[in-house]
């Protein structure tokens, strides 16, 4: 299913049937919880939720939650929270952007968005050069950090650069989507 969101560089009706699909598959079989862990089929994993009678989640909405939290805490009153949003496939973007919007209308702000698609990251990664992917996303994360109150890395793939070039004393708030989505899942399968 990415491979068709990456060749069509968006979620298509056919990509959210096949993932409706897979879901209701999943809550047929016995799952007590689905997580997604793509955030290129958001839109489709937020219809699915709405069809069975299970916790469906988006890997990406703690992410999103925490960083416009950050945000709103670090611009007060003063003037409007600034995100930056940093993608490496066209297919993940759009639905990143929408939800930061959405969720961030639920929490009663519009923040400024610095949004970013660094291409050159994803063809490197895809060539097997992860040392470049990481080095081209790095250089992003130094030239955003001291221009936005909190980073979203739109990609599972880009979380270990947060915690390098954390270790060169990046300040700014990063989120990525792994740790936050497996403690919002916990969270819910305890009650489940």
């Amino acid at each position: 299913m990415l491979a068709d969101a990456l060749a069509n560089g968006a979620l298509t009706a056919a990509i959210s049937r096949r993932v409706v699909d897979h879901v209701v598959s999943a809550v047929d079989s016995g799952a007590v919880a689905v997580m997604a862990t793509c955030s290129s089929i958001g839109p489709a994993v937020e219809l699915a939720a709405q069809l069975v009678d299970v916790p469906v989640l988006r890997v990406d909405v703690p992410m999103v939650d925490a960083a416009i939290e950050s945000a709103k805490t670090a611009a007060g009153t003063e003037r409007a929270p600034r995100i930056a949003v940093l993608a490496t496939a066209e297919s993940t973007l759009a639905p990143t952007v929408e939800l930061i919007h959405r969720r961030a209308r639920n929490a009663s702000m519009e923040p400024e968005l610095d949004v970013r698609l660094l291409t050159d990251a994803f063809a490197a990664n895809a060539s097997g050069d992860t040392a470049g992917h990481d080095a081209i996303i790095a250089e992003a994360l130094r030239d955003v950090a001291t221009s936005v109150d909190s980073i979203v890395l739109a990609q599972a793939s880009m979380a270990r650069v947060a915690a390098m070039v954390s270790g060169e004393g990046l300040t700014t708030p990063t989120f990525s989507s792994p740790d936050l989505a497996m403690g919002r899942l916990a969270g819910v399968l305890e009650h489940a």
